[in-house]
This record gives structure tokens, C-alpha cells and sequence, in this order.
């Protein structure tokens, strides 16, 4: 599945891809793609990132509950820490494994990516 962004078209990927009842969710940056903007805030490009893939994982029959495994990729690791209340906030109730790496990214005004692999609940 894809989304609005005009990278994935670019570079050739999907946002998402399911495969027998596996959901991998591609890195994805803090851009809001409705107005394709990027916040300055390490906090709210978390926050946008997380939205992009709760709906992409909407799409696919998931939510953040279905999340086992993710990944935070961040230039700096020092903002790391200002992105615990959200990730908390978003995996709290079922936290799926998780890593944490410090990264270049694609852009310079990108301050985090993240990756998802979700199982589909059952019966979907």
C-alpha cells in the first residue's frame, strides 16, 4: 500500500507491504503529507511519523496494538529522550521489541525514521 508520499514513487517502494499475515512498514520521517511539511521538532516529526504508519497499518486490517518489532533510527541520539512520552504514549499498552539507532538520514531536516513489522490479527 502506499500513501501520499511522493517519495515512495521516486525511490520505488510501498509504504507498507503484507505478506502472509506479516505487515512491514518501511522507514517513514516526520513529514506531514498533507502539506507536505516537516516540522522542526524532533517530537511532532515522531508524532507524524507514528500517524503515517497507525493509518497505513489501518489500511491493512492493524494498529500500533499489532506492532512486534521497531525500529528509531535518529541523527543525533540525544533527542532520543524527547520521544519517550510518544512512543510510550503509542506502544504503552502492547511494547513491541525495540532498537534504537543513530543514523544519517536522507534529508537534513530529518530528525527521526522509523520502521514497523506488525502481525495481521487473525482472521484478516
Amino acid at each position: 500500500m502506499t500513501t501520499n508520499s511522493p517519495f515512495e514513487t521516486r525511490i520505488g517502494y510501498s509504504r507498507a507491504v503484507a505478506c502472509d499475515g506479516w505487515i512491514f512498514v518501511a522507514g517513514t520521517t516526520g513529514y506531514d503529507y498533507a502539506t507536505m511539511e516537516m516540522p522542526q521538532d524532533v517530537v511532532q516529526q515522531c508524532r507524524n511519523a507514528l500517524a503515517t504508519i497507525d493509518g497505513a497499518l489501518a489500511e491493512l486490517g492493524a494498529s500500533l496494538r499489532d506492532v512486534v518489532r521497531v525500529s528509531y533510527i535518529l541523527p543525533d541520539p540525544d533527542d532520543w529522550p524527547a520521544c519517550w512520552p510518544v512512543t510510550r504514549a503509542a506502544f504503552g499498552d502492547a511494547p513491541p521489541a525495540a532498537t534504537m539507532m543513530s543514523a544519517r538520514l536522507q534529508a537534513p531536516e530529518m530528525r527521526i525514521e522509523i520502521e514497523v513489522t506488525a502481525r495481521q490479527p487473525s482472521g484478516r
